[in-house]
């Protein structure tokens, strides 16, 4: 697949642009194993990223012009490298040029000096699935832009980048998970991220030695993190560490639970309790992983969704169908990932039990009349990267 998309980028970049690109690059979506919300709470999480990749086909230019278009829309997006600003441009287009936006504003290179560029984009990463297509965009263009343009900026700082890019030129207020994840993905490996401080470690996850593997399950409910919920959940986290006199929710403990209680109002204290105990979750699925391996994470996937289900109130009726079907039918453990309100759900699967599962789900979805859901198994894989 990866062969048959770098080879169609290309030839829809000399398609659309009449030359050659200067070369290919590539970044993954990515799932999240475990750690929900709490990147922009400055906490912990351990996603990893996938083996379905955005790519980028990209070339200079003789102005200080940048055009943008895909495989998957027949519009070209065109502006002046310095007339680029978050009101300029409108639709998906804003996350490749807020890129090179972001590389003005944080790797200070000057716009109205280096050369423009062209970039095709393809993408077999499913868009609205929660599996961060907007961040497989970021790092294949900033990647591709960083070199071509000859910036001394190493993944933690691309990663800021795309971050920069999705909040203020796009408007979404995620935190910095799914950049770190998918330019800093390693095979058969989650990336343990301390959102403070931005350190990462890759964590060994062991799956085929285990027999497991991850199945996805899109339940074909498309979430925007543009939208209102999202940007409620992360106002809720805040007015509950400024009650609670923290600088963010990283500060509260499971043992300040307690307090919390009396300190805020009902749904505060939920939207409070999920953040501090998720990210506890996340150093016990570090710990057991060491310890013990993949087979004894399931309870704690198991707990994330009914914490994000009951507390953080960002699950929908199909996302837990699919997880306790997943369950019933052999899951050693399942939960929705991502940013909510739609999307997918992982299921960790024992690998001869995968075709059992996807039928179930099937089969449950459509006795309760939702459409089809869309399943595939996904492999822990490598961040980006120059074709």
């Amino acid at each position: 697949m990866s062969e048959d998309l770098r080879d169609l980028v290309r030839r829809e970049f000399e398609q659309a642009y009449g030359v050659e690109p200067a070369g290919v690059w590539s970044s993954p979506g990515r799932a999240n194993l475990i750690g929900e919300h709490t990147d922009y709470n400055e906490g912990f999480v351990l996603p990893f990223a996938i083996d379905r990749r955005t790519f980028a086909a990209v070339g200079l230019r003789d102005d200080a012009r940048i055009r943008v278009g895909s495989t998957f829309s027949d519009e070209i997006a065109e502006i002046a490298l310095d007339e680029l600003a978050p009101d300029a441009v409108s639709g998906w287009a804003g996350y490749p040029l807020g890129v090179a936006w972001a590389l003005g504003r944080l790797a200070h290179a000057d716009l109205a000096a280096v050369p423009g560029v062209d970039i095709m984009i393809e993408s077999d990463v499913p868009v609205g699935a929660g599996l961060s297509s907007s961040a497989a965009i970021e790092g294949a263009v900033a990647f591709a832009l960083a070199e071509l343009w000859r910036l001394d900026l190493d993944r933690v700082e691309l990663a800021r980048v795309g971050r920069v890019a999705e909040n203020d030129f796009v408007g979404a207020p995620t935190g910095i998970m799914d950049q770190m994840a998918s330019l800093l993905g390693r095979d058969d490996a989650a990336v343990f991220i301390d959102c403070r401080t931005q350190e990462a470690e890759a964590i060994d996850l062991r799956l085929a030695e285990n027999d497991l593997t991850i199945l996805v399950i899109d339940t074909q409910v498309e979430h925007q993190h543009a939208s209102g919920g999202y940007r409620e959940r992360r106002a809720s986290c805040e007015a509950g560490a400024a009650a609670l006199g923290v600088a963010s929710l990283r500060d509260v403990s499971v043992d300040d639970l307690e307090r919390a209680r009396t300190v805020l109002d009902d749904v505060t204290f939920r939207r409070v309790r999920h953040v501090v105990t998720e990210n506890q979750r996340v150093l016990d699925t570090v710990a057991a992983l060491a310890a013990e391996g993949p087979r004894a994470i399931g309870e704690l996937l198991d707990a994330s969704h009914r914490s994000m289900r009951d507390d953080f109130e960002i699950s929908v009726p199909e996302l837990d169908l699919a997880v306790e079907t997943a369950q019933a039918a052999g899951a050693i453990g399942a939960r929705m990932t991502g940013g909510g309100f739609g999307g997918s759900a992982i299921a960790l699967v024992p690998r001869g039990l995968v075709s059992q599962l996807q039928v179930a789900v099937d089969g449950a979805f459509a006795e309760h009349g939702y459409a089809q859901p869309i399943t595939f198994t996904v492999t822990p894989s490598e961040g980006a990267r120059r074709e």
